[in-house]
């Protein structure tokens, strides 16, 4: 059952580029409205246990390192379909691949360092956005 909830976060490089606000700028002018938000860093465990999914991929490791390696900005997204709409406006993985206006292809500079995290169901968004903001109901 599709929810009218996701979430993201502004990765490290986004941060550390000072790519916030026109990333939070373009997420707005998407007509998705914030619900909540926070600036944190991500401590090693924490990034271990948000991509523990991925800890049998080969880039587990550097992926971990790279999320623990700076700021970002965690937020849940409100808007009809949020997260079928939200993966459209971030792009592909790879910017290279991601169309003309998506975040990934304005902000990203590698597949590793692809400026936002998207959630990739309505499932994943609710265990993300808990994850993050244990107070805040995504349901």
């Amino acid at each position: 059952m599709a929810t009218n909830r996701t979430f993201t976060m502004i990765k490290p490089d986004a941060v550390k580029a000072g790519n916030i606000g026109n990333i939070i700028q373009k997420i707005n002018e998407a007509g998705f409205r914030i619900v909540a938000m926070k600036y944190t860093k991500l401590s090693t465990e924490m990034a271990g246990n948000f991509y523990a999914v991925h800890k049998e991929r080969p880039f587990y490791g550097e992926l971990v390192e790279f999320m623990s390696s700076g700021p970002i900005v965690a937020a849940i997204l409100e808007k009809e379909n949020a997260v079928a709409d939200f993966r459209e406006l971030i792009g592909a993985t790879n910017p290279a691949d991601a169309k003309p206006g998506t975040i990934r292809a304005l902000y990203a500079t590698s597949i590793g360092e692809n400026a936002v995290h998207g959630a990739d169901s309505d499932e994943n968004a609710a265990i993300e956005g808990n994850f993050h903001f244990a107070s805040t109901e995504m349901h």
